[in-house]
C-alpha cells in the first residue's frame, strides 16, 4: 500500500512538473526582464554622454572656426547688461559672450535637434541606418537597445560613433510597428562624413553615382512605394576647408509629417518616404547641415518716441495636415492653416508690431495634431520670418494629443525671436512667466510689464469608449498661480510717472521734440508700470456687468458678445478678487485704488471680441484669426492690437479684420480714456 501511494505521488510529481518548470522560467524571465536588467556600461551613459564628449579626438590643432551665433566679445569700453553702452550703439543691440556654449561637451549620442553641434569641434554624422521593429524603442528602451538598435562592434563605436536613434517613428500614422533612422555621430578627423542625402525609388541609384554613396539595406518608405535613403560619405573632415565644413557636413537628422516647412535650419530630402493616401499624411525625412542657431530676440523696449505695439493671435487651431476650412464664406476654401499664415502675414505686414502674443490653441488638438513638433514648425512662421519677437501661452486643446506642456515648450523656445518661457515648476500650469519692457534711453527703465499665465485645459472629464476622454469642465488658474503673481507683483519697483527719458543720448533732440504730444501731462507720481495680462481661459468676471461710464452714462463694454455660450471656468479661485483688485500700482493712499493690470488678454471665444470694464480691470477677447477654428459665416477673421504709446501710460486697443478693417478703436488707459474706476477693491 506504501508502494502503491508512494508510485502515485511520483507520478504525479512528475506530471506537473512540466508545467510547473515552465511557469517558473518563464516568470524569472519577466523578473530578468523588467527588474534585474538595468545595463550601466559607465558613468557616459548615466551622464547621457557618448564616450567622445569627454575629449576631442583630434590629431593636430583644430582648424575650424568658431561656432556660428556665438556672440562676438565687445572691445573695453562696452559691456553687457548694467555696463556703459558704446557710443552711437543703442543698448538693446549690445551683445555678449554669456550664451556661448561650450560643444565639445555636448553628448554624440542623445538625438536631439535642438542641440547645435559646432562643425568647428567635429561633431559629424558618419554613417546612417534603418530599423524596422515590433516593439516601439521608445515605449521599453531597455529592451529595444538589444532587439531593436542595429548590430555593432567596439571598434565601429570607437571610430564612428555609437548608433543614435532619431525618436521619430516613420510608422506613426500607420502601424503599431517601428521605423526608426539610426546614425552614427564622430568627432574624429579622419573618418568620411554624410554630406549629401537622397531617397530613390528601388533599382534607382544617384547620378552622378560613385563608390562614396551608400545604400541603407532596410527601405526608408512607411508604406507605398518601396524607397531607399541613399548617403554620400566622400570626404574627412580634414578634408574639408572651413567653408565645407559649415555648410556641406549633415549634423542632425529628423523628420516630418505633413506638407509644411520643416523645424528651423532643416531642410527636406529631396523626396518623400511616403507621399501620403487619404488621411494619412505624408513623411519626409529631413537634416541639417552645418551650425544654424535660431537668432534671438533682442530685449524688449520701448520706441525712441515712447511707443511699443502688440498684436494678439487667438486660437490659430493648426493640424499635422493643411487644415480644413471652418465657417467662412470664402469659397473654395482649402489648406485653412496657410491661408491663416498668409492672412496673419498680411496683418503683421500693415501693423508692424514690436511683440506678437499667442494667446493659446496654437494646436488645435482633437486629433489633428498628434504630431506637436509638426505642428510647432509652422505656426509661429509668418512672425519669425520677419523677425518680430513673440511670446505664447497655452490654450485647452494644446496637449490634447501629441506633446504634453513641458515638451511643447522646451521646442517654442528653441525657435526663432521666441521670448517663451517655461516658468516655475512648483505652481500650476507651464509657461506662467512675465516680460518686461524697457525704455530706449540708456536708463533702460522698466515701462511696461506682461504677465503670462497658464489658464489649463481641464480640470474634470470622463473615459469613453477605448479610453478616449472626453472633457467636462473647463480648468481655471489656481492659487498657487494667484500667490505667484502677487510675488512677482511685488517686486516690481515703482518709478516716477509720467516718465521723461534720459536726454543724454537723444539724437538730434527727439526727446524735446515729442515731450509735448507724447507724454501724458499731470502731476508726478511714483508707482509701478502698467501692466498688460495673456492667459487663454477667460474669467467669470468677463461675463459680469461692466462699469459705467460716469460721463455718457454707458456701460463700458465695446464689440460683439453673447453669440457663443460662456467661455469661463466653473469653478474660480478667486483670481480677479484675490490676484488683479490686490496688486495695486501704488501702495500709498494718494494712488487711489488703481491696479496694476490694467488689461487682461484673453482667447478660447473666437466669436466673442468685445472689452468689458469689470471694476477698472478691462477683460478682452481676441477674437478669432484663423479659418481653422470654428467662427460664424458673416464674422471676419481678426487679430486685436494693443497700441501702447507715451511711454506706458496711454493704452489704445483696435481690431483689424480680415478686409482690414479698423474695428472699436478706444483707448484703455491714458489720455483719453473713461474715468478711472473709483470704487474699492
Amino acid at each position: 500500500m506504501a508502494k502503491f501511494s508512494l508510485f502515485r505521488l511520483a507520478r504525479f510529481i512528475r506530471s506537473i512538473f512540466v508545467p510547473t518548470a515552465s511557469v517558473i522560467a518563464f516568470s524569472c524571465l519577466l523578473t530578468f526582464i523588467f527588474v534585474l536588467y538595468q545595463p550601466t556600461p559607465g558613468p557616459g551613459s548615466i551622464q547621457r554622454l557618448g564616450w567622445q564628449s569627454w575629449e576631442v579626438v583630434s590629431g593636430y590643432a583644430s582648424q575650424g572656426s568658431p561656432a556660428q551665433g556665438t556672440s562676438e566679445v565687445l572691445e573695453s569700453g562696452s559691456s553687457g547688461h548694467g555696463g556703459s553702452v558704446p557710443e552711437g550703439v543703442d543698448w538693446w543691440n549690445v551683445t555678449s559672450g554669456s550664451d556661448t556654449i561650450d560643444t565639445a561637451s555636448l553628448p554624440l549620442d542623445v538625438w536631439d535637434p535642438l542641440m547645435q553641434h559646432d562643425t568647428g569641434r567635429n561633431i559629424e554624422v558618419s554613417e546612417i541606418h534603418i530599423t524596422e521593429c515590433v516593439i516601439d524603442p521608445w515605449f521599453v528602451p531597455s529592451i529595444a537597445s538589444d532587439l531593436c538598435y542595429p548590430s555593432t562592434t567596439k571598434q565601429d563605436d570607437a571610430l564612428k560613433g555609437k548608433w543614435v536613434r532619431v525618436e521619430r517613428n516613420l510608422k506613426e500614422q500607420l502601424s503599431v510597428k517601428s521605423l526608426n533612422v539610426f546614425y552614427r555621430r564622430t568627432r574624429r578627423h579622419d573618418i568620411p562624413l554624410v554630406t549629401e542625402l537622397q531617397i530613390l525609388p528601388d533599382k534607382e541609384t544617384p547620378s552622378p553615382f560613385s563608390s562614396a554613396w551608400h545604400k541603407v539595406s532596410h527601405p526608408i518608405n512607411p508604406a507605398g512605394e518601396k524607397r531607399y535613403l541613399w548617403y554620400k560619405t566622400d570626404r574627412t573632415w580634414r578634408d574639408m576647408t572651413d567653408a565645407e565644413r559649415r555648410n556641406d557636413i549633415v549634423t542632425e537628422v529628423d523628420v516630418l509629417f505633413g506638407s509644411d516647412d520643416p523645424w528651423y535650419g532643416f531642410e527636406r530630402v529631396n523626396r518623400a518616404t511616403f507621399d501620403g493616401a487619404g488621411l494619412k499624411e505624408p513623411v519626409w525625412l529631413t537634416y541639417r547641415r552645418g551650425v544654424k542657431p535660431p537668432p534671438r530676440a533682442p530685449p524688449l523696449h520701448f520706441s525712441r518716441d515712447g511707443k511699443f505695439k502688440i498684436m494678439q493671435v487667438a486660437d490659430l487651431h493648426y493640424s499635422v495636415s493643411v487644415g480644413s476650412c471652418r465657417d467662412t464664406d470664402i469659397d473654395p476654401c482649402t489648406a485653412s492653416d496657410n491661408l491663416t499664415s498668409t492672412l496673419l502675414g498680411r496683418m503683421l505686414d500693415a501693423e508692424k508690431p514690436d511683440l506678437v502674443v499667442f494667446t493659446g490653441d496654437q494646436l488645435n488638438g482633437q486629433g489633428t495634431s498628434w504630431d506637436s513638433k509638426s505642428v510647432l514648425a509652422k505656426f509661429a512662421k509668418a512672425v519669425t520670418q520677419r523677425g518680430i519677437p513673440w511670446a505664447a501661452v497655452f490654450g485647452n486643446h494644446d496637449d490634447e494629443d501629441g506633446w504634453s506642456r513641458e515638451e511643447q515648450i522646451k521646442y517654442m523656445k528653441g525657435l526663432p525671436y521666441s521670448l517663451v518661457e517655461a516658468g516655475p515648476k512648483d505652481i500650476h500650469g507651464v509657461g506662467n512667466y512675465v516680460l518686461k519692457v524697457k525704455s530706449a534711453d540708456p536708463s533702460k527703465t522698466h515701462l511696461l510689464t506682461l504677465y503670462f499665465l497658464d489658464s489649463g485645459a481641464y480640470y474634470t472629464g470622463g473615459l469613453q469608449w477605448f479610453g478616449i476622454f472626453y472633457p467636462t469642465e473647463y480648468d481655471y488658474i489656481r492659487q498657487n498661480q494667484i500667490d505667484w503673481f502677487l510675488q512677482e507683483s511685488a517686486s516690481i519697483d515703482a518709478i516716477e510717472r509720467p516718465f521723461t527719458p534720459d536726454g543724454a543720448k537723444d539724437i538730434g533732440g527727439i526727446w524735446e521734440r515729442q515731450a509735448a504730444d507724447q507724454v501724458v501731462p499731470g502731476t508726478r507720481r511714483l508707482a509701478k508700470p502698467n501692466a498688460l495680462m495673456f492667459f487663454h481661459i477667460p474669467l467669470a468676471e468677463s461675463y459680469a456687468a461692466a462699469d459705467v461710464d460716469p460721463v455718457t452714462g454707458r456701460p463700458l463694454d465695446v464689440g460683439l458678445h453673447d453669440q457663443e455660450e460662456p467661455g469661463a471656468a466653473k469653478r474660480q479661485d478667486g483670481f480677479f478678487h484675490k490676484g488683479l483688485l490686490q496688486a495695486l500700482e501704488s501702495d500709498h493712499r494718494a494712488g487711489g485704488y488703481a491696479t496694476e493690470v490694467k488689461v487682461v488678454a484673453n482667447g478660447h471665444c473666437h466669436i466673442t471680441e468685445n472689452c468689458r470694464r469689470v471694476r477698472g480691470v478691462w477683460l478682452c477677447f481676441g477674437g478669432g484669426g484663423s479659418y481653422s477654428g470654428y467662427g460664424k459665416i458673416g464674422f471676419d477673421r481678426r487679430f486685436r492690437i494693443y497700441d501702447v504709446s507715451d511711454y506706458g501710460e496711454t493704452i489704445r486697443t483696435y481690431k483689424r479684420t480680415e478686409h482690414d478693417e479698423i474695428v472699436d478703436d478706444m483707448v484703455l488707459a491714458g489720455r483719453g480714456a473713461p474715468k478711472p474706476y473709483e470704487g474699492i477693491a
